[in-house]
């Protein structure tokens, strides 16, 4: 299937935003804990994979865009994206990734690490029924593979608004990475690890663009990216630049280029009047009719411009903290804390130690039962939380080599019935050392210094910065040599670290 290709987008032309710009506050104080979602800056400018499944799904997909914007010195610039899939991606597929982002900007100190239950991460997304089954089912095994396509995205960027240093450059990155039980039945949280240049972006970009992920939630896929967008706009003004329908149908919702305009103008109005019905948008005073946003530019050419709706006039909710609205309440739980426990242990720990120590208790819990622990569980893991926070403890020889077991156990289950190929292997080393061995070591170095700044060890930090590089650049390779697109090689966390 040919990658998905977008011409034009006119996001801000009448929305700056170079390094001068600042927006109007927010007057909102406080917002709602988990009711706001996070959307990041230049990523909702464009689609990130088309609609239809049939051409984002089903093996290896490369998408390619390219949008316009205003620069800080008020030039118009134009932008060139490169989305590498190896699994493919689904609009499901961003309605998990803004959700996760969510829950992690959500919490009182977010941090690259998140540690979640699956059932905390669709129960607070809204994706089950509080009373459903902890573990197992479909929408567990649809999660998980979201989860997986989300880790294998390679995301370029030639000009992203950098919000730390107030310009645009060329960035690449990825979005997460992940580790998970391999049996589905545990109830020990998983591990979502995202990428350090992505966190940044969305830490800085954070408090100007949260949105109401409930009426996102309520959304089609079309109308979600719209939604997404013009939250980004409405942020600075009452009304959007116009633009041109079919760019905007096909760059930003993801619609085919192969549609006829009277057939993407007809896709957006419906979009347009799903938003309505949210108070989104509005028509301009004195109209009756959504055909009224559109203007007739010339012979099939079409432009379309919205109007701030009272959706964003709302006040925010605000919430008290409870031990069971933090994703370590489930873990925390299945040991047999009670609440007041709870409580104390999120508020007098590190969110990594209790993380950790949580899944340690629980892996040993599940695997060598009740007779393993001297006293109880829960005194297994108080004791072990309090020496990490003291780090005058390492974890238990057993616990290294289960993570080992566990890691070697993932990357067999996602090559299943895979026949890797010495010729991809061999192919890639030598492009490493040859043609992408500067770019390499200079991309190496930077994910060493984040890592490191992160708080990793030294030793920790040079381990992982080479694991994510080589994943990068796995996808960068095929990206390049379109004649190993279809053939295996470490695409993904487990690959790159086996490899």
């Amino acid at each position: 299937m040919a990658p998905g290709r977008c011409v034009y987008c006119p996001v801000t032309r009448m929305a700056p935003s170079g390094p001068d710009f600042r927006p109007r506050p927010d007057p909102k104080s406080r917002v709602s804990t988990y009711h706001f979602g996070h959307a990041q800056l230049s990523l909702v400018e464009h689609a990130l994979c088309p609609l239809d499944a049939m051409d984002s799904l089903g093996g290896p997909r490369i998408f390619d865009s390219e949008y316009s914007f205003t620069d800080g010195n008020r030039h118009r610039c134009r932008a060139r994206v490169r989305v590498a899939c190896p699994e493919g991606l689904s609009p499901t597929d961003e309605f998990y990734l803004w959700g996760l982002l969510s829950l992690t900007f959500s919490q009182p100190t977010p941090s690259p690490d998140f540690y979640a239950t699956p059932y905390y991460c669709l129960r607070y997304l809204g994706c089950i029924d509080p009373a459903e089954e902890r573990s197992g089912g479909k929408n567990y095994a649809l999660f998980r593979a979201s989860v997986s396509r989300l880790s294998g995205v390679s995301y370029r960027n030639d000009r992203f608004y950098d919000p730390i240093r107030g310009e645009h450059r060329d960035v690449g990155f990825g979005f997460l990475s992940y580790s998970l039980p391999i049996d589905p039945g545990s109830s020990r949280a998983w591990r979502f690890a995202w990428d350090p240049i992505f966190f940044e972006f969305c830490s800085a970009a954070a408090g100007s663009l949260r949105f109401d992920f409930a009426t996102y939630r309520s959304l089609d896929p079309a109308s979600r990216r719209l939604y997404l967008l013009l939250k980004k706009i409405f942020w600075r003004s009452e009304i959007s630049p116009e633009f041109d329908v079919s760019d905007l149908a096909v760059n930003v919702l993801g619609f085919s280029a192969q549609s006829p305009v009277w057939e993407l103008k007809r896709k957006l109005r419906r979009s347009v009047e799903v938003l309505a019905s949210h108070r989104v948008v509005r028509l301009p005073e004195g109209e009756a009719h959504s055909n009224a946003i559109f203007s007739k530019c010339g012979v099939g050419r079409y432009s379309v411009r919205f109007h701030r709706g009272s959706h964003f006039d709302r006040p925010s909710s605000t919430s008290s903290f409870h031990p069971a609205d933090s994703p370590l309440y489930d873990p925390l739980s299945s040991i047999g804390l009670d609440d007041g426990t709870v409580r104390y242990v999120l508020k007098s720990f590190d969110s990594r130690h209790i993380a950790e120590c949580a899944d340690m208790t629980l892996a040993a819990k599940e695997r060598f039962g009740g007779t393993f622990f001297k006293k109880s569980p829960q005194a297994y893991f108080i004791d072990n939380l309090k020496a990490q926070a003291t780090r005058n403890r390492t974890p238990p020889d057993w616990w290294q080599e289960m993570r080992k077991e566990e890691e070697r156990r993932r990357w067999q289950a996602n090559h299943e019935g895979r026949t890797p190929s010495k010729r991809f292997d061999e192919a890639f080393e030598a492009y490493l050392k040859t043609e992408a061995r500067e770019a390499f070591d200079r991309v190496m170095d930077r994910v060493f210094q984040d890592l490191k700044a992160g708080g990793q060890t030294e030793a920790d930090a040079r381990q992982n910065a080479v694991h994510f590089t080589r994943m990068h650049f796995a996808n960068r390779f095929r990206a390049e040599h379109p004649e190993w697109r279809d053939d295996d090689g470490p695409t993904r966390l487990g690959d790159a670290l086996l490899s």
